[in-house]
């Protein structure tokens, strides 16, 4: 009966889709292809009748598969994408985003933006205003193409030198470029969300021109616009825009105190403590302390030199002034149950000590500030420094052993 018949199709088609599924997780591409061609052949013989272009599935599945495919080529995943654009007017826009991706992976650059420049004049009836946000992103990578070519201008200038109609030539096109880019740039910029590439390349073109108060408004709007999503690479770009325009200290550390907040891991947390620790105000040079150890909190940490540096070189002076000790007490109470075994294990005083001596000699100081004289990894550092015979090591025992009682005091 057809009835059956319907069910049975349907059994079938959902036995090959698992049987893809399975082929693609074990990374048989060549059977999960054989399997593919079965299934678009059999919807194509048992719907004829019917008008049906080829779902989302049979895209996402045929990309997957071509990317991967031994024998595939350039010449085969181009054709698959153009019929999936002829075929698929609802996804038209999404399938020419994906066939730009692999050609700029590809290293096709004129091809894929070729293909921007075709999908950017595509109209469809009511299908162009559903599809705005895609059209949007067609507009800004055509002009991050534009500043892509815009660079290759700017290099050839600067670095070559060109005399005369060919360097006329080469301006020309660069300020075509600029001109284009801008354009599409700033467009896209103004819709929230994440456009972290986008803003780089906007930012770089004013900067060359000198329009350096268009790129802080839109360095700031990228920052602070309450719309956007928190976004730890805008305050970073914002910062360093401020360094390069030679700002003051206290903008600077006010871009870094809001990338503090969001990423207390982030790398630039070194150079956050480092001005922190410069200021003359007390509150500051406690939050510089409060930021080396927060970023010592993470494992990524355990092995900056730097930051062990920062921490050895701020909790020393606290120790001897003998000044503001609460503050090391009130950090190391919530990691005093943790941080020997996470920084300070008798293990890692020996890897430590055979791989980097000016790391195992910065968290030795620490330790023994933190947890005194009878610290396992002080103790194990101190003694084979002296062994070694290295002044700096016995100088640190020394210092260690004279101001134990204050280490006591903030180990508790």
């Amino acid at each position: 009966s057809s009835y059956e018949h319907k069910l049975n199709f349907r059994r079938s088609k959902e036995a090959c889709l698992s049987y893809i599924q399975d082929a693609m997780l074990q990374k048989q591409w060549k059977r999960a292809a054989e399997f593919l061609t079965f299934y678009v052949e059999s919807l194509e013989k048992d719907y004829s009748r019917e008008q049906i272009g080829p779902s989302e599935m049979i895209w996402r599945i045929g990309t997957e598969i071509l990317c991967h495919h031994s024998r595939s080529s350039m010449k085969e995943f181009n054709c698959f994408m153009e019929q999936m654009k002829t075929l698929g007017v609802k996804r038209y826009l999404k399938v020419c985003l994906e066939h730009v991706f692999h050609l700029l992976c590809n290293g096709q650059i004129d091809e894929a933006y070729q293909n921007l420049s075709l999908a950017e004049s595509w109209r469809f009836g009511e299908q162009t205003a559903i599809q705005n946000k895609e059209m949007k992103l067609i507009q800004a990578y055509r002009g991050l193409l534009d500043y892509y070519n815009w660079s290759k201008q700017k290099n050839i200038l600067l670095e070559h030198g060109l005399d005369g109609f060919a360097d006329l030539s080469v301006e020309q096109e660069m300020h075509s470029c600029f001109r284009k880019a801008v354009m599409n740039l700033k467009e896209i910029i103004k819709t929230p969300g994440v456009w972290d590439l986008f803003v780089k390349c906007y930012v770089d073109l004013l900067e060359f021109y000198g329009d350096h108060n268009e790129a802080r408004q839109v360095l700031n709007e990228y920052a602070y616009n309450s719309r956007f999503p928190a976004n730890p690479n805008a305050h970073v770009y914002l910062y360093q825009f401020l360094k390069r325009q030679g700002e003051s200290k206290k903008s600077l550390i006010s871009a870094l105190k809001i990338l503090h907040d969001i990423v207390p891991s982030h790398e630039l947390m070194i150079d956050f403590n480092t001005m922190l620790q410069k200021s003359k105000k007390r509150k500051k040079r406690r939050l510089g302390l409060e930021v080396i150890f927060a970023a010592l909190d993470y494992a990524g940490w355990k092995e900056n030199v730097k930051a062990w540096s920062c921490l050895a070189r701020q909790v020393k002076q606290i120790v001897i002034s003998e000044k503001y000790l609460d503050w090391i007490k009130e950090e190391w109470s919530s990691r005093k149950d943790w941080w020997p075994a996470f920084h300070f294990s008798r293990y890692l005083a020996k890897r430590n000590w055979q791989e980097n001596e000016s790391l195992s000699y910065e968290k030795a100081l620490v330790a023994g500030i933190l947890l005194g004289k009878d610290c396992k990894y002080f103790k194990y550092v101190s003694h084979q420094g002296c062994k070694a015979q290295v002044k700096r090591f016995r100088m640190l025992k020394k210092f260690v052993n004279r101001h134990n009682l204050v280490c006591l005091r903030i180990s508790g």
